[in-house]
């Protein structure tokens, strides 16, 4: 017997979390029954006290899976299809429910055979290994694992192929050989994807206040709103996080976002958890350093921004509402850090021109998705039929914006702050510039970022808000 038959008479038992999935779905069930009803926290407790087999039993019963768009190892996978066309007898080896294990199987194609978490067993470590063994004997079978729950399974396969290892199996197989098949590298660069540095710069409205105070050569101003700045891109960052683990199943259906790190499984969802905990503990350390209702602020922004991935985000208009809000709240923010007073027109004017920059995310959504007639697009509120409306109201609270600055440029206040107002009147044009362009980009098919970010990064934006700057101090400028 050559070694080719010898190999195809050897089952091959495949583990699927971590191993053929680039994820887990556990974690990932867990969310999406959270999203579906986060009530359930309250029943996590009482399921685990029966064991992990009755915790994952409970959540596969009230949800279901797509298989097609699950994040598999495709190295991996390839090889796999490779083997079984060849004649090679293929186990999917899991600890995951026997309905997602048998939805996954069914869709492959690919598997013989199917051993899952069924009832009360567990089918991890020792069990999933006295399974095997006594479906093909000691040694009768090669096993493909990736972490610490497959090290005795390891131990009574023919052959081990480690495929992606956490730190246990990478031990296991520098002492005991046996293939590796390694994972992707943790770049920077997919860190900064899942922190969304990028979107930072939004928290730049922070420094608005301090800005218009004319305050901004304020040594004190200046470190206090750098200090805001800081713990607001930390929680911003974790609440990012939360939001792409709550939006797994919809970011994978999407062109662009299918990319993100935990959609992708280029990050773990723990190594996610982990990084959240981090991020709030940065925010709440930073928070301390300045007054109370700068706290509050940012507790406010946490709930509403929270509530907002949890259910506000799917709510025909509230949705930019909330999203309008969360970009003024920065601007509130900021005036809490520094002590600024924040004005009735500093509002009015935020209200208006983040509301036509909300409204322009979901028109370009609408120009992107192909929701049946009288189907609302994935996730949210909004139909097709609802594009001009939506474009309608972008470009009206656009011009609304712009006509509160320039009310503003004859009120009182502004003469009081502005020893040469005069100075800074051409600031209701050039909002009309950076929202209409953006507005003729959409309509185009030309926008493809958060219109916040466009802004920063576009050139020709870059320059009109450079200007508007000048301004500003220059309307400031002592006599």
């Amino acid at each position: 017997m050559d070694a080719r038959s010898d190999r195809n008479a050897t089952p091959l038992a495949v583990d699927l979390d971590g191993t053929l999935l680039a994820t887990d779905l556990l974690w990932e069930g867990l969310f999406v029954l959270l999203k579906k009803n986060p009530l359930y926290l309250l029943l996590i407790p009482v399921w685990l006290v029966g064991g992990p087999a009755r915790l994952k039993q409970e959540i596969a019963s009230r949800i279901d899976i797509d298989p097609a768009i699950l994040p598999y190892r495709e190295s991996l996978l390839s090889r796999l299809r490779a083997e079984w066309a060849d004649g090679r007898k293929l186990v999917l080896a899991t600890g995951t429910p026997r309905k997602f294990a048998e939805a996954i199987a069914t869709h492959l194609g690919i598997f013989d055979r199917v051993i899952a978490t069924d009832g009360t067993d567990n089918l991890t470590s020792v069990k999933k290994r006295s399974a095997l063994v006594a479906l093909y004997g000691d040694g009768g079978f090669d096993y493909a694992g990736n972490s610490r729950h497959d090290l005795k399974v390891f131990d009574a396969a023919r052959n081990a192929i480690v495929v992606a290892p956490d730190r246990a199996a990478k031990r296991w197989q520098d002492r005991n050989g046996g293939e590796l098949v390694p994972g992707p590298e943790r770049s920077l660069k997919t860190v900064f994807g899942m922190l969304r540095v990028h979107q930072w710069a939004k928290n730049g409205l922070i420094a608005v206040p301090m800005v218009l105070s004319a305050e901004y050569f304020n040594p004190m101003m200046l470190w206090q709103t750098l200090m805001a700045f800081i713990a607001f891109s930390a929680v911003a960052s974790a609440i990012y996080i939360v939001n792409d683990f709550f939006d797994l199943p919809l970011d994978r259906r999407h062109p662009t976002k299918r990319d993100r790190p935990f959609a992708a499984g280029t990050l773990s969802i723990p190594f996610g958890i982990g990084s959240i905990i981090v991020l709030l503990a940065i925010g709440v350390a930073v928070s301390l350093t300045l007054v109370p209702v700068f706290g509050a602020v940012l507790v406010g922004y946490t709930v509403i921004t929270l509530a907002y991935s949890l259910a506000l985000k799917r709510m025909l208009l509230v949705d930019v509402l909330t999203l309008a809000g969360l970009y003024t709240v920065r601007v509130l923010a900021g005036a809490a850090a520094t002590g600024v007073e924040v004005s009735f027109w500093l509002l009015a004017f935020s209200i208006f021109f983040f509301l036509s920059l909300a409204l322009v995310k979901r028109f370009v959504e609408l120009r992107t998705s192909t929701p049946a007639p009288g189907e609302r697009i994935a996730g949210r509120g909004y139909r097709a039929e609802d594009h001009d409306v939506i474009a309608q109201a972008g470009l009206a609270s656009a011009f609304s914006s712009a006509l509160v600055l320039a009310l503003y440029m004859d009120s009182t206040e502004m003469r009081g702050l502005y020893p040469h107002p005069w100075m800074i009147w051409p600031l209701p044009p050039i909002i009309l510039y950076l929202a209409m362009r953006i507005w003729i980009l959409a309509r185009r098919g030309e926008m493809h970022d958060d219109p916040v970010v466009f802004i920063i990064r576009d050139w020709r934006s870059q320059v009109f808000v450079l200007i508007g700057a000048a301004l500003l101090v220059a309307g400031a400028w002592p006599n």
